[in-house]
């Protein structure tokens, strides 16, 4: 215990690393998953088409491959990004598919009566989505966009194994140095538990609330 206590400064330091990396990257995921899924409910066939390629692309293809591919390949074409905002862009490309599923789902689970009467008083597509369709949705995708924030969360430990000074990054670094592997992780493990069922409490009590508006 002794080695957490030492050196608790150093791995407080990758937490907020982690944190930082995993806010960057769900915001990221949000964003872009927001703009693909009004393209794969769109009336546009071409954006349509473009989304779902995004979609079963950035969802099939393991996060560790896309760390590999951004940080060593892109310097390889003249393109050199920062290591941490290479990270966390990768973990915004690969949250957002998830991210756009999870938008897709909550879009479709409003009644389709709701749009046509909306379009039959004159409302253009981005109006019916902004003022009728998504504000109803989104009380369907709290539960599933905190899932896809944990998953972030839990996904950002593979930046370590392209040399993030992140948590697992750091817990690594002391293993090595002290061969502490059991507690190091497990110190590394409970904060990952912590934050992970902090979003989950917050996300069940946010969905709780919108649930009583109904």
């Amino acid at each position: 215990m002794h080695v957490i206590i030492d050196n608790i400064g150093f791995l407080l330091q990758g937490v907020v690393v982690t944190i930082e990396l995993t806010v960057l990257g769900y915001v990221g995921a949000l964003l872009l998953g927001t703009m693909f899924a009004v393209f794969r409910v769109g009336p546009i066939t071409p954006l349509r088409v473009i989304g779902s390629i995004y979609v079963e692309f950035f969802r099939n293809i393991p996060l560790l491959a896309l760390l590999v591919l951004v940080i060593f390949g892109l310097p390889d074409a003249g393109v050199t990004i920062p290591l941490f905002a290479s990270a966390a862009v990768c973990l915004a490309l690969s949250g957002s598919a998830f991210v756009c599923e999870a938008m897709r789902g909550g879009i479709n689970s409003v009644s389709v009566g709701q749009a046509e009467a909306a379009r039959a008083i004159g409302l253009s597509f981005n109006q019916v989505l902004g003022h009728v369709i998504l504000p109803q949705a989104f009380r369907a995708m709290v539960q599933p966009l905190v899932n896809v924030f944990i998953g972030v969360l839990l996904s950002s430990a593979l930046a370590a194994a392209v040399g993030v000074p992140e948590l697992t990054n750091r817990t690594q670094q002391l293993n090595l140095q002290y061969a502490e592997a059991v507690v190091c992780f497990l110190f590394a493990g409970a904060v990952y538990l912590l934050v992970a069922l902090s979003a989950g409490a917050v996300g069940g009590r946010l969905e709780r609330r919108l649930a009583i508006k109904r």
